[in-house]
């Protein structure tokens, strides 16, 4: 009688656990990859790949024949005022525009009657500690593979070891706090000729190169006269 109740004991705990639990849970999108920018390389492979999706637009448009101009994030005509640029906005200007002229695209120096590239860098910040953990069952697993090994021996135990540490820190991974979206268009006039969006990570030391630098902080200054009795002595003084 008592065996009988040690196993039904737990099925009634599970029903009553259950029947609390009427929230929807929270669930994971399936696995997917997004890259990370973290050299200057990276910023000249997604140019030649900007390049290449505009030279391909421009052909099926029938602009093949129409001038493009680059014109850099903060929209000035020609040059952007001091503090408007950031690193990402003068590298990917120029390795943009060096890909343009090496596709064949014809591109202008300053600004015309030609169709206008823009692109726009968002940066997303997030506050939470954003840690990929094994999915259900994976630490399981890889534990029973350990103990099948339990009578081995320990060369064979501590390899079993080693490769499931391997796997953890494969499958376990934290991420930065830190995304850039990267919207590149072709305007003509007030139509969109084409638009196109890419996000990646990046690391968190290096968001400043995405982003335009803020203003210093001006800090107001007040004069106090000083009055001391020392200097009064000397002004008297003959």
């Amino acid at each position: 009688m008592r065996n009988r109740l040690f196993l039904i004991l737990p099925g009634i705990m599970l029903c009553l656990v259950s029947a609390c639990i009427r929230l929807p849970q929270p669930q994971g999108f399936f696995y997917s990859e997004q890259r990370k920018m973290q050299a200057a390389h990276h910023w000249n492979v997604l140019a030649n790949d900007v390049a290449s999706r505009i030279n391909s637009e421009l052909i099926r448009q029938n602009y093949i024949d129409t001038a493009v101009y680059v014109r850099h994030s903060c929209s000035a005509p020609d040059a952007c005022g001091p503090g408007d640029t950031f690193p990402f906005d003068e590298g990917f200007n120029d390795l943009l525009t060096t890909q343009l002229v090496n596709f064949g695209v014809k591109t202008l120096v300053r600004e015309d009657d030609g169709l206008i590239v823009d692109y726009k860098v968002q940066l997303i910040q997030h506050r939470a500690n954003r840690r990929q953990w094994p999915q259900p069952g994976v630490l399981t697993a890889l534990t029973a593979g350990i103990l099948v090994f339990r009578d081995a021996p320990w060369e064979i135990s501590t390899l079993a070891a080693a490769a499931t540490v391997d796997a953890l820190n494969a499958v376990s991974v934290t991420h930065g706090h830190f995304e850039i979206v990267i919207t590149t268009s072709i305007v003509d006039g007030n139509r969109y000729v084409m638009r196109t969006s890419d996000l990646y990570y990046i690391n968190d030391v290096d968001f400043w190169q995405y982003q335009q630098p803020k203003p210093a902080t001006e800090v107001g200054l007040v004069s106090r006269s000083v009055h001391s009795p020392a200097f009064e002595d000397i002004e008297e003084a003959p």
